[in-house]
Order: C-alpha cells, then sequence, then structure tokens
C-alpha cells in the first residue's frame, strides 16, 4: 500500500448514527475526525433525510479513499432491525454521489479486530480505539463504534493486500 488511504466509518443507527475518519499510510494508523449525525425524532422520512445529507456532507468534506460500514443485524425486535436497515441504508445513498468502495462488517468481526475478542463490550471496543488512535478528550460512544469499523477495515485490508502479494509471488 502507498501513499495515505483516507477511511470513513460508519456505525448506523435510526436516531445517532457515528462516524469516524482515519488516514492509514502504511502500518501507521491517524484519527482525523469523528462525531454522530443526530436525528430530531419525528417522522422516520425526516430522521433518513438527516442520515442522507449528513452522510453526503461527510463524503464531501473528508473525500475518503474507501468506506466501510457496520453490517446490520437481527435482533430481538424486528421493527427495530428495520429501523436500523433503513438508516443503514440511507447513510450508505449519501456515499453513493462520489463513487468509492463500500466495505461491510458484521460486529463481532469489527470487536475482534480491534480489541480481540468478538464477543468485547462496547467499553473495551471504545478503550481499543483511543489507544489505537491516541485519541484525546471526550468520544461518543456511536464515534467510537465508527472508528472501531475503519479500523477494522484498515486492519483487514492489510491482511488481504498481504494475502494478494504473497499469491502474486509464488506465481
Amino acid at each position: 500500500m502507498t501513499g495515505a488511504l483516507t477511511i470513513l466509518g460508519i456505525d448506523p443507527g435510526s436516531q445517532v448514527t457515528g462516524f469516524g475518519v482515519i488516514v492509514v499510510e502504511g502500518r501507521a494508523m491517524r484519527y482525523l475526525a469523528s462525531g454522530c449525525i443526530r436525528t430530531r425524532g419525528g417522522e422516520m422520512a425526516d430522521r433518513l433525510r438527516i442520515i442522507f445529507e449528513g452522510a453526503t456532507r461527510l463524503v464531501d468534506q473528508y473525500q475518503p479513499d474507501e468506506i466501510s460500514v457496520e453490517r446490520v443485524f437481527m435482533h430481538r425486535n424486528a421493527d427495530s432491525a428495520l429501523k436500523l436497515g433503513q438508516a443503514r441504508a440511507a447513510a450508505l445513498c449519501g456515499t453513493f454521489l462520489r463513487p468509492t468502495p463500500v466495505h461491510e462488517y458484521a460486529a463481532r468481526e469489527v470487536k475482534l479486530a480491534v480489541t480481540g475478542s468478538g464477543a468485547a463490550e462496547k467499553v473495551q471496543v471504545a478503550h481499543m480505539v483511543r489507544k489505537l488512535l491516541a485519541v484525546r478528550g471526550p468520544l461518543a460512544a456511536d464515534a467510537a463504534d465508527a472508528l472501531a469499523v475503519a479500523i477494522c477495515h484498515a486492519q483487514l485490508r492489510k491482511g488481504r493486500a498481504l494475502r494478494a502479494a504473497l499469491a502474486g509471488g509464488t506465481g
């Protein structure tokens, strides 16, 4: 991998969608920005519009080379899962205005990549995100989760690149 790579991580939510932006140069990861797109309640269509517009602004502002997003999982409440899926779709659609590759990761995969345990608690994930990126100051839980998705992508991307290089070298 040559040059710097900017990765936008997204942790979708119908009320709070976290985002995190990191820059990867070789083996080093650097924190660039993070925050939350907060909807103000109300009708679902209005919330989805806010998420879409927020994601569009993020892509315009940070111009990521790649985007990583947490995959939706089925939980106890089907209605909550449906709303989460809609929020995820709104965020993704907001990134489509620029031709940027999108990569999806399950929550368990993100936790494993960041903490070494797929069953890690949110507090453990946030702690490791702070350590890996040397983040100082406040970090919202949803922003920490989004940064974790970006870190996961950066780490798995390195592994894929290494495997491809090794496979190419033996042929």
